[in-house]
């Protein structure tokens, strides 16, 4: 069967920057769904897909509603904006795919685990890279009101231990999309003893950008029966662009290899792709 190819709504309309466009790819009973962070865009992930497109997985990777093209159209969308594209590219895969699992980069973890929470049994396991579901900075209590008066700060992409490697986010974050992500992070937490699934989560050591309160949180609330933690030693946030990011794939092939068909399935399909 040939590699799927679709488009999906990303709600940015024109003008997506060059290297920050979705992805789909592969065939095959097995989905992933892949999520991407805040101000960041569907490049940091884009090796990952390619790499399970490439181990028999059908693929998909939106970009995010306000991502790819500039922080003040992020500034302008929600959590629910972000969830809504990243629902619907989950329910695609669930009519194509007999399994879907679910992963996410640092906010896009809070994505995975809110598609863990609301679709339970449908999905099968989740894979998290970094995951932001809250933070130990106590000036993030003040943030929801300074939002109003402020518009962006400096960025946070990029905080990638190797040289010269870029995931091409925003050089700028604004204020009301990180509100509006706290909000996310809130009903996730709630929800935390919904989430059943095995769930496999990628930790960097040194992490600039999310401190360990969220995979704490994660291990001590999730009825989960299975939490396998992975401590990266070589890599910053951005770890699926940096020195541990081929243990990242092969570990999470091996994962869903592990709790799925994969193994027994259709022999990989070649990367014939679309970019979204």
């Amino acid at each position: 069967m040939g590699a799927v190819r679709r488009r999906s709504r990303s709600g940015n309309g024109a003008g997506v920057r060059e290297n920050a466009a979705g992805f789909t790819g592969g065939s095959g009973p097995v989905g992933v769904l892949l999520c991407h962070g805040i101000t960041g865009s569907p490049f940091s992930l884009r090796t990952f897909a390619e790499h399970l497109v490439e181990a028999g997985c059908r693929v998909a990777l939106p970009l995010l509603p306000g991502h790819g093209t500039s922080w003040q159209q992020l500034s302008r969308t929600s959590w629910e904006d972000w969830f809504a594209v990243a629902d619907g590219a989950f329910r695609a895969l669930r009519r194509e795919c007999d399994e879907v699992f679910v992963a996410g980069l640092s906010m896009g973890g809070a994505l995975a685990l809110r598609l863990a929470q609301v679709h339970g049994s449908d999905v099968r396991g989740i894979v998290l890279v970094n995951p932001s579901i809250g933070t130990a900075d106590k000036r993030f209590l003040f943030l929801p009101l300074l939002s109003r008066v402020i518009p962006s700060l400096a960025g946070i992409t990029d905080d990638i231990a190797k040289p010269g490697v870029t995931e091409h986010g925003y050089d700028r974050v604004p204020l009301r999309a990180v509100a509006s992500m706290m909000e996310l992070w809130a009903k996730v937490r709630v929800d935390l003893p919904k989430v059943e699934q095995p769930i496999l989560m990628f930790r960097s050591e040194t992490d600039h950008v999310v401190d360990p309160t969220s995979a704490r949180l994660i291990h001590h609330k999730v009825a989960s029966s299975e939490v396998t933690e992975r401590l990266l030693t070589r890599s910053f946030h951005v770890a699926t662009l940096d020195y541990d990011a081929e243990d990242i794939f092969t570990e999470s092939v091996d994962f869903i290899e592990r709790h799925s068909a994969l193994r027994e399935g259709s022999p990989p399909a070649p990367i014939e792709a679309s970019d979204e």
